[in-house]
């Protein structure tokens, strides 16, 4: 499948197109899946009675999941090929769309939103793995704009969708609605080339890795949202980390389910640091301001769905214009003025109240949306900085995973936060929801400091990355 050399630079063979059609199908069933979910907390939390330290989980378990799951998929590509392991990821999520449907209590939610995460995991390096395989090089960039579509949509689309669904038919059909989207995606993966396998998959999977990685993040998250006992469980999960870091750096016989070679690298170590503080206060907006709009001021899930729609409006916005800047600034600069952006914005959000102005709080959406694209874009572009080309998909796979990790430990803590403010404020809600998000300006302030240490210009090397 692909171009003929002399269609190469002009229009996209038509067996490509239906390949992108295949892809994107699947992978905005994933997408809007997790957007739809932030507008159901508040839902899900009286539904079962459950507090909020408990329900946060409905979003953190599928955020471990994917952490876990991204570095073992080109394993699974590399043994299993493409077509089978991208059916394999749909019929994951498919499965655990019905489950998480069909759920009898929040525990049994958040197990069967762990089932949907490891098949909503692997779509996205899958997707962008199949795509760049299909095409030469000079086609990859539209490809990818193909590819990038549901991403782009779906902060949009899925708090509406997720809205409407809890107002209209209840917080279930959020999940049943994946099922006919699976189904026409498991109809169209037989267009996805297989590619070659190799039974070195099997051998290079870095199993004792993947024993103790799971179950270290699982504790650490769980010890952080904990509301009593959570010493103990933060030592163990501390200690297995450590014993997972001691074996990726001794590994020799497989390569390491982490390659934490790269943190010896100024730029990447700098950047991992910035997308974990900042996927914790991103994400901390994303899990706070669904609930206050519903517990703090009343509105549906639909209203609050559509007073969301800002923030991802303000980052498309924001999207075209940040690469650009970054690539004639720098990264440092524009990385400061998105933190400074996003600490304008956060502040607004330490004043809430019951009757704050919708227009204030769409208006600091809007800001923290154009602030969220200025950090995160050139941080991401940061984190490959003067790494070799043989680091890049370890680099990928290490940086998904610390942000997916940094988004999972933000909602966890700020949970808890939340838990300890409203019961020092039981008639109001509102200013439990203010307290809380002083941390997330003190978090997004502390992004200042990794910024720093990132590339003042294209081209500035840290130190090299260690051979094994």
């Amino acid at each position: 499948m692909g171009t003929t050399p002399g269609a190469a630079g002009s229009r996209l063979d038509p067996d490509v197109l239906e390949l992108g059609v295949a892809v994107v199908v699947g992978s905005i069933a994933a997408l809007l899946d997790m957007t739809m979910v932030t507008v159901a907390l508040a839902e899900l939390a009286r539904g079962f009675d459950a507090s909020v330290t408990s329900v946060q989980w409905v979003s953190a378990a599928y955020l471990l999941a994917v952490a876990v799951v991204i570095p073992v998929t080109g394993r699974l590509v590399e043994r299993f090929g493409a077509r089978r392991t991208w059916s394999f990821a749909l019929v994951a999520f498919l499965v655990g769309s019905v489950l998480c449907g069909l759920a009898w209590s929040i525990g049994s939610l958040i197990a069967f939103r762990a089932v949907q995460g490891l098949g909503g995991g692997m779509m996205a390096p899958l997707s962008m793995m199949i795509m760049a395989r299909a095409v030469p090089p000079e086609q990859r960039g539209r490809v990818m704009a193909v590819v990038a579509v549901p991403g782009q949509l779906a902060p949009i689309v899925g708090p509406l969708l997720g809205g409407l669904a809890v107002d209209s038919v209840g917080w279930r059909w959020i999940f049943f609605v994946n099922v006919p989207v699976c189904l026409v995606a498991l109809l169209l993966a037989r267009r996805v080339p297989d590619g070659p396998v190799s039974e070195r998959g099997a051998r290079w999977l870095d199993l004792t890795g993947l024993l103790l990685l799971c179950p270290a993040l699982a504790l650490v998250v769980y010890g952080l949202s904990a509301t009593r006992g959570r010493l103990p469980l933060l030592v163990v999960g501390a200690v297995l980390l450590v014993a997972f870091a001691a074996h990726a750096l001794r590994a020799r016989a497989v390569a390491p389910l982490l390659d934490l070679r790269l943190f010896a690298h100024r730029p990447f170590a700098a950047a991992s640091a910035l997308n974990f503080l900042s996927r914790f206060s991103i994400f901390g907006v994303l899990f706070l301001m669904p609930l206050y709009f519903q517990q703090a001021r009343g509105h549906s899930a639909l209203v609050a769905g559509l007073l969301l729609a800002p923030q991802s409006l303000g980052t498309m916005l924001a999207l075209p214009q940040v690469g650009r800047l970054a690539d004639r600034f720098g990264a440092r600069l524009v990385v400061l003025v998105g933190a400074a952006i996003t600490a304008v914005a956060a502040l607004a959000y330490t004043r809430v109240g019951a009757d704050t102005s919708d227009l204030v709080l769409g208006l600091s959406l809007l800001l923290s949306g154009v602030g969220v694209a200025a950090v995160t874009v050139p941080v991401s572009a940061a984190a490959y900085e003067g790494l070799p080309p043989t680091s890049i998909p370890g680099a990928t796979s290490a940086v998904i995973t610390v942000q997916t990790v940094g988004a999972s430990v933000g909602a966890a803590v700020l949970a808890s936060i939340l838990h300890g403010r409203m019961a020092q404020h039981p008639g109001n809600p509102a200013d439990a929801f203010a307290d809380t998000f002083v941390w997330v300006l003190v978090l997004t302030l502390l992004t200042v400091v990794p910024t720093l240490l990132l590339p003042l210009r294209r081209g500035e090397k840290g130190k090299p990355v260690p051979s094994r």
